[in-house]
Formats: C-alpha cells, structure tokens, sequence
C-alpha cells in the first residue's frame, strides 16, 4: 500500500510562489506515475499535472500551464509541484496521488491512494 504525504500549502498573495511535496513511503516510487489533484470547495477533484514514472513526460492542465511545474526525484521518494504566479482560483486543498506504471500516466482512473492534502489559499 502506498503512503502519501503531502506538504508545503500556505496562504499566499495573489503574484506568489510555493512548492508542494509529496513524500511516498512502503512503495518503490520508480514504478507508479505521480498526479497532483485539487480539489476547491464545492468542486470536483481535477487533475492539475501528471508526471510519467521515468520523468520524461508531464501533462498539464490548461489552467496552470505555464505556471506550475512538476517533476520527481526518484532516489527521495518524493514528487513536487512548483506553483508560480498564483491566482485566487487556484485555491484549493491539493492531493497527490500514485498509479501504477503498467497503465498510462495519463489514464486518471488508475490515480489512488491519496495523500491527506495541504491546503493553499491565494488571496487577492
């Protein structure tokens, strides 16, 4: 079973950065694709960027293409989400989540075993 933990929300202005972490434990990391999820209230979970096991390729949503990046360091079990230029609208609680290397990293219905979410808040 994988473990996720996720890290590094704040409340920021409107024009700031952050840097999200999501640490994995009791799973070789190198094998699962890594998404990061958010989730505003009353919304739905979406996807916000996905990254493939290898690192090589990444996917963006249209909203935070851009301005976030994500990528991985597979000898630290960690994924990040660099978070640039922020908007109020990116306000929301972000999850990141594994899928298995077997299936496409962009098939979001194999993303599972969510993390607790951090919170970030974008004031304007």
């Amino acid at each position: 079973q994988v473990q996720l933990v996720e890290s590094g929300g704040g409340l920021v202005q409107a024009g700031d950065s952050l840097r999200l972490s999501c640490a994995a434990s009791r799973v070789t990391f190198s094998s699962y694709h890594m998404g990061w999820f958010r989730q505003a209230p009353g919304k739905e979970r979406d996807i916000v960027a996905a990254i493939r096991w290898t690192g090589g390729s990444t996917y963006y949503a249209d909203s935070v293409k851009g301005r976030f990046t994500i990528s991985r360091d597979n000898a630290k079990n960690t994924v990040y989400l660099q978070m640039n230029s922020l908007k109020p609208e990116d306000t929301a609680v972000y999850y990141c989540a594994a899928s298995p290397m077997t299936r496409s990293y962009m098939d979001l219905r194999w993303y599972s075993n969510w993390g607790q979410g951090t919170q970030v808040t974008v004031s304007s």
